[in-house]
């Protein structure tokens, strides 16, 4: 005999889908029948009722006409709210068993058909008559009746249809919208991470090409400064990918670069780095700061024979702005300056992640150099 097939792992049980169809449906229910409508059921009558009563107010006597006017408006909420009720319970069940919008039409309006009709007996109890007594009276009238209603029913519930179809559709529309920017979110990300991992090769590879040519010039200063790599390396790679970094610890980041671009070059390079303390802990996109100080040097100082000073000046501009500015007294502008990987990426990342609330900017510097001026939106790191 064959083995019977395993029933899939992820299975909603019997008790969860009646629930969840329960839930369904009474927040189906409640959204047909509630005060709301009710009240508005009620002043519908009232205004029906009295549009055809007041023409006999002046031909009866005041006493019997409230009668009468009392009278009419009852049985008249005999067929409303009986409509109400029965368009309610359909919304109810085309909720809880999800039929689609044609089937729940088309038993919309047939159960409305049947609440208008049943609403002609009640209507006849209700003034103390028999029906067959009403029929035999004037049996138009009570056709009349059933016909009247019946029409309001349907054209009622056509409109609670459509008013929930209109509901539905809005609500796909808005849920399309809200995939549609989650993937747009997730593909920035994706693009900010190709981008930064293209800027972080940029930086090391030229890092480790100093180190090479020191160790053809000089192999003890170049193994002294592999070695000050090395303990630079441990420090940032942790950090090189991750979505933020503060101020402070992209300063340390560059201090170290700096000191051990110095063991290669000498006295050919100083710098100096001023930076707040309160701005410390001020948010900025991780390697924005070493990339551009690796453009300084790469061309602005390392094609002078003299090489030159590099400033690093971080400020708070309006208290809404985070400013950085990275000067040197170089080469200036050249053919290449400005039209590298890193600094391409980097204006790239800023318009991804701030807009236009960030940018990356190129001077010229006095009496010669270029100065970088990064501009980003003021955010403090939690303590």
């Amino acid at each position: 005999m064959a083995a019977a097939l395993p029933l899939p792992a992820l299975t909603l049980s019997p008790d969860g889908a009646t629930a969840s169809r329960a839930r369904a449906a009474r927040s189906a229910f409640a959204r047909v029948f509630n005060l709301r409508t009710i009240a508005i059921v009620y002043f519908f009558v009232l205004v029906l009722i009295l549009g055809r009563y007041l023409v006999w107010l002046s031909y009866e006597p005041l006493e019997e006409w409230f009668f009468n006017l009392s009278r009419a408006v009852r049985q008249t909420l005999i067929s409303a709210f009986l409509l109400l009720v029965a368009i309610a319970c359909v919304e109810a069940f085309v909720a809880a068993f999800r039929l689609r919008p044609r089937s729940a039409l088309a038993l919309g309006v047939a159960v409305s058909v049947l609440a208008a009709t049943a609403a002609v007996p009640l209507r006849v109890w209700a003034i103390g008559n028999t029906l067959s007594s009403s029929i035999e009276r004037d049996p138009f009238y009570l056709l009349q009746l059933a016909v009247l209603w019946s029409a309001i029913g349907g054209f009622s519930y056509w409109l609670f249809h459509t008013l929930r179809t209109d509901e539905a559709a809005r609500a796909q529309l808005v849920d399309a919208e809200c995939r549609r920017e989650s993937l747009q979110a997730q593909m920035v990300e994706a693009r900010l991470s190709a981008l930064q991992a293209q800027i972080e090769p940029h930086f090391l590879f030229n890092t480790l090409a100093n180190v090479k040519r020191l160790y053809e010039t000089t192999p003890e200063r170049g193994r002294e400064m592999l070695a000050s790599l090395v303990s630079y390396l441990r420090a940032a790679l942790p950090t090189m990918r991750e979505p933020g970094s503060t101020l402070a610890r992209e300063v340390e980041l560059v201090r170290a670069f700096l000191r051990i671009l110095q063991m290669r070059m000498g006295e050919r390079l100083s710098f100096s780095i001023v930076a707040a303390d309160a701005l410390a802990g001020a948010r900025v996109p991780p390697m924005v700061l070493p990339t551009l100080v690796e453009n300084a040097i790469k061309h602005g100082l390392s094609p002078l024979p003299e090489g030159g000073h590099i400033d690093i000046r971080a400020r708070c501009d309006g208290g809404r702005q985070l400013v950085i500015e990275v000067a040197d007294n170089g080469a200036g502008f050249s053919a290449v300056a400005g039209s590298g990987v890193g600094l391409a990426n980097t204006r790239s990342r800023l318009a991804a992640l701030y807009g236009t609330e960030a940018s990356l900017s190129l001077s010229m510097a006095a009496p010669r150099g270029v100065v970088a001026t990064v501009r980003l939106p003021l955010e403090l790191a939690e303590p």
